[in-house]
Parts: C-alpha cells; sequence; structure tokens
C-alpha cells in the first residue's frame, strides 16, 4: 500500500508540474475539441450503460472482476481465491503493481482530481503546481486507506451481500445521473438561455 501511495503522490506531483508548465500550450491545442468531442460523447455513453448496468444488475460486470487477476493452471495450490463457478485465481499484489497504478492513478476520470489539476494549473511556476498536486495527495491519501479497512468490516457482516448490491445500485445510479448530465449539459445551455433560466 505504500509503494501505491507513494506514487501516487509522484505521479499527481508530475501531472502538476505538467499542467503548470502546459497552460499556454493548452490554448494552441484548444482547436482539437470538435475533433475530440465524439470520442468524449462515447467515453460518457459508455459510462451511461455501465451505470445502468449496475443499477439494474446490482453488481459489477464480470469483466471488471476479473481486473488484477490471473487464471491459475489446476493444481497450482491451495488456498487460492475461487469465485462460485470460476477457475481459482490469483490476485497479483506486488510492489511493482501497485507503484505502476499509484503513478498511473492521476489517469482517472475523478472531478475532484480534474479541479486539483485545474489549481495547479493556475500556479506561477511548475514546482508550485507539482506542490499543489502532490499536497493534494497526500490530503486525499486517508479515503483511500481507510476505504479497504471499511469493505472488509462491511464485508464481515451477515447482510454483506444485500449491502453490496444496494451498494452498486446506489454507485450505478449516480454513475448513469452523472453521464446523462455531461451528455446533456450541451443541450441544456440553450435551453435554459432560451427560457431565461441562465
Amino acid at each position: 500500500m505504500w509503494a501505491f501511495q507513494s506514487t501516487r503522490v509522484l505521479g499527481y506531483a508530475a501531472a502538476g508540474l505538467v499542467a503548470s508548465a502546459s497552460v499556454g500550450t493548452l490554448a494552441s491545442l484548444s482547436q482539437w475539441t470538435p475533433a475530440l468531442r465524439p470520442l468524449w460523447v462515447l467515453f460518457h455513453v459508455a459510462m451511461l450503460v455501465l451505470g445502468l448496468w449496475l443499477l439494474v444488475q446490482g453488481r459489477q460486470p464480470a469483466w471488471m472482476g476479473q481486473i488484477g487477476r490471473v487464471a491459475v493452471p489446476a493444481g497450482a495450490g491451495s488456498g487460492l481465491a475461487t469465485p462460485a463457478g470460476s477457475a481459482p485465481v490469483r490476485v497479483w499484489r506486488t510492489p511493482l503493481r501497485a507503484a505502476a497504478a499509484g503513478s498511473l492513478w492521476v489517469a482517472w476520470p475523478c472531478g475532484l482530481l480534474q479541479s486539483a489539476l485545474l489549481v495547479a494549473s493556475m500556479t506561477q511556476t511548475p514546482w508550485a503546481g507539482a506542490t499543489a498536486m502532490a499536497a493534494f495527495a497526500v490530503a486525499s491519501a486517508g479515503g483511500l486507506l481507510a476505504a479497504p479497512a471499511l469493505w472488509r468490516l462491511l464485508k464481515g457482516r451477515a447482510d454483506a451481500p444485500l449491502l453490496e448490491r444496494r451498494l452498486a445500485r446506489a454507485a450505478g445510479a449516480l454513475l448513469a445521473v452523472a453521464a446523462l448530465f455531461a451528455l446533456g449539459k450541451d443541450i441544456w445551455y440553450p435551453i435554459a438561455a432560451y427560457c431565461g433560466w441562465a
């Protein structure tokens, strides 16, 4: 976990440095916005579909549960995780993989993270941007450290399967609403302006 957290801080700091140093470049790249719009729409449609899946099914898709797991050949040992109706799997938890995940965590599509990058881009120097993002990474580490412990505590309850389905449905509803908002905001602003609401 510490390899993940330390490289997460470094990844955030590097992103802050780049964001602060490249504000002028971003202005020149803004001409590419129309070309990226179809990708942006496809991404949010995919998030809408995933949110609706979670809302209806109450569980994540099987492919998401397999991320970070590798099938183990028969007779490779006991004590491995064996989900119902599937082959044993081994979860790969090495410091190198944790470090890679931590350094790439800055690419996670998170609104709070993107707003922190925006703040870092408004700093005076690249090093100030790196410092701002490193401070954000350290401040947000508590939630990432506490979440697994809370999850283990909740999984120990008698009603854990029901609670897990409810949480998956709640996450799906929030994801679907966010995707619908992102897809509809380009439609909403002209309507609001026309009706005098904006």
